[in-house]
């Protein structure tokens, strides 16, 4: 009798402590990222982008694609359905750049960046203009989404998603449209 009290009195004593137990195990583990870290993080991104646009207007491959981690994947508007790695993004990039006479404008719109412990993202709109080697004038709005990591302390893009609208009925990208 006295064995199954004392059961029972363990019993009712443990059960609370495993539950607790059981809710600390399955609780996320909580950041060590502080609001001012992520907003050091933000700021970093948003001097990456600019280091970007700025690289991009004067057509410098060497200074946009040291800003990509070697095994980026890219999706752009243009074939393949990806870039593998830096050496394919680059050849991309050369061959757009290579279209334009001049500097090419960028404007970034809608910049949200959401950043944590050694990951990154950004999503904008992208407007891209200036003249291309015909003299015809270009400008069109993109959508782009770039992903981020850390790696030996520097803040490199790992994935870039770039897009336009497309009209399903006609099968074409839409151009003309502006936020």
């Amino acid at each position: 009798m006295r064995w199954t009290r004392l059961l029972a009195l363990f019993i009712i004593l443990l059960v609370p402590l495993t539950s607790h137990a059981q809710t600390q195990t399955h609780r996320p583990p909580r950041s060590t990222t502080g609001k001012n870290a992520v907003k050091s993080t933000e700021a970093e991104i948003r001097q990456w982008l600019d280091r970007w646009a700025q690289a991009f207007r004067t057509h410098d491959v060497n200074a946009i694609m040291s800003l990509y981690a070697p095994g980026v994947i890219a999706y752009d508007l243009v074939p393949p359905l990806q870039y593998v790695g830096a050496d394919a993004y680059r050849k991309d990039y050369e061959e757009f750049l290579a279209q334009y006479e001049g500097p090419i404008d960028i404007e970034l719109r809608d910049l949200h960046i959401i950043a944590s412990d050694g990951v990154a993202f950004a999503t904008s709109l992208q407007r891209i203009s200036g003249t291309l080697k015909n003299g015809q004038q270009s400008d069109v709005w993109v959508r782009v989404t770039n992903g981020f990591r850390k790696l030996n302390g520097r803040w490199l893009d790992t994935h870039d998603h770039v897009s336009v609208p497309v009209d399903l009925a006609s099968g074409k990208a839409v151009l003309d449209l502006k936020p």
